[in-house]
This record gives structure tokens, sequence and C-alpha cells, in this order.
């Protein structure tokens, strides 16, 4: 792996802990204006400090997250269907000329192994790796689920193996049952767990430290931060799991105090 792109990595998952707090904003792509989102910039911007990255398009970045803030951009550039049609009909939205304009710390696309256009969401996976070795900048695979898939330690251990095997740098998949499998399918290449749905703030919370405990290096939490009835409680919560250690208890408690501030 070259300087540029240990670099990038180290900028997202922060060397003092080994681990990070992505912050996904990037669901207008195929949601439109969903809860929480329909004013990006009002939503983000009190959540910036607590995050270590921010999953966004270049469309968003652009026009809603101020160009002087230290954040890094995991960038999405994949895309080309609607909540109203397939989404694992994807291709790849943006050049890789564009996603360094903007600076990407990384980009990312969405791999629907087992869905109807499986095998084109790999070769975008593919075509990304080639152009993000060819300029020190990772690829972080998104093992996105199905309508008709199972989302358990074997369904997502053999999604995620298949998006290290192509060349993806960072996984981001589900939380389940025997997660530590997921993980171990891996190898070296870093696990983070996407959020998915609203849930409880407690459950959240649980999903988050149980990751953890099971080998994951991080979060990245989209709804169940910015929907929350107290977002920066929230992130605030999440951060102190990952990067302090902090129990399922103690982190609601974070979440609770802010809350009614």
């Amino acid at each position: 792996m070259n300087w540029g792109m240990k670099n990038r990595i180290s900028r997202i998952i922060k060397p003092k802990t080994g681990r990070c707090v992505m912050l996904a904003v990037d669901h207008g792509y195929f949601q439109g204006p969903t809860t929480g989102l329909s004013n990006l910039q009002k939503t983000v911007d009190p959540l910036l400090p607590y995050a270590d990255a921010l999953m966004i398009t270049r469309g968003a970045v652009r026009n809603w997250i101020e160009p002087r803030v230290d954040i890094p951009i995991i960038l999405r550039v994949s895309g080309g269907q609607s909540i109203l049609k397939e989404l694992s009909n994807e291709i790849i939205t943006t050049s890789i000329e564009d996603a360094i304009r903007i600076n990407a710390s990384a980009i990312t696309c969405s791999v629907y192994v087992g869905g109807e256009f499986e095998k084109e969401t790999i070769k975008n996976l593919s075509k990304l790796v080639d152009e993000g070795e060819k300029y020190g900048i990772p690829v972080l695979a998104v093992t996105a689920v199905g309508k008709e898939m199972v989302r358990d330690a074997r369904y997502l251990g053999l999604a995620s193996r298949i998006c290290v095997e192509i060349g993806a740098h960072i996984i981001k998949t589900y939380y389940t049952e025997d997660f530590w499998k997921v993980v171990e399918a891996c190898g070296n290449v870093p696990v983070v767990i996407a959020g998915g749905k609203k849930l409880p703030e407690m459950e959240a919370l649980k999903m988050a430290y149980n990751a953890i405990s099971d080998g994951a290096v991080g979060v990245d939490m989209g709804r169940n931060i910015f929907q929350s009835d107290s977002p920066v409680g929230m992130i605030q919560a999440v951060r102190s799991i990952v990067h302090e250690g902090r129990s399922i208890d103690e982190a609601y408690e974070i979440y609770e105090k802010l809350k009614n501030k």
C-alpha cells in the first residue's frame, strides 16, 4: 500500500485508537430528501465536530458542506436507481478525477451480492479499486442487502469476502449474530457497520457496542444519528463507545444528558 493510500486511511480510521465514527448522509442519492436530510446543512453542521469522516455525494458536498471544514470525505460514487426501482442496477456516477478535485479521502460504492445486478455492481467495485490504486485513494465497499437477502453471518461473510477479494480497502456491512465470523472473513481489511434503519437509541448503542466487541473498527451511522431526538447527544454517545470503550449504559447516559439540555 502506497504512502498516499495509508495517509488517507489514517485520516478516516484514527491511528490513536484504530477506530472511527463515520457519519453517513448519502441517502439522498436514491431516497431523495429523506427525513432529517431535507436541509442537509442544518442537520450535518452540528454533528461535524464529532464525526471522523463524512459519507456523502459530490452534489451534496458542493451544495451544503463548507469547503473549509476539516473532515475527511468518503465520496459516494455509485447510483442510478431510486427507491422506486431495482436498487441493484447501479452505475458509477462520479469520475475519479472529480473525486480528486473534491479531495476525497476515500470513494465508495454498493455491491449487491445475490441481487439481480450482482455482476454489474462487482464490476463497479473492480473499476473503482483499479482507479483508486492508481491515485492512492482507498475504496470502501458497501455490502448492500436486497429485499430478499437474509442478514446473517453466512450471507454477510460471503458478500464481505467477495468485496475483499476484489480489492476493497474498507468494508461496510450490517451487524448480525456471530458478527465475528464476518470480521474474520475479511482478514486484515477493516470492517465498519452500517446503522441501517432508525432504532431506539438504546438498541442502536447496543449494536455499536457489540460490533466493536466483535472486531469492527467502527460504525458508519446515518439515520440512527440524524433522525434521533438528540443527534448531537447520539453521535457523542456512539463516539464514547467506539473511541473510549464506554459501556452501553454509560453511553446512554451521555445521550440522555445532552437530550435534556
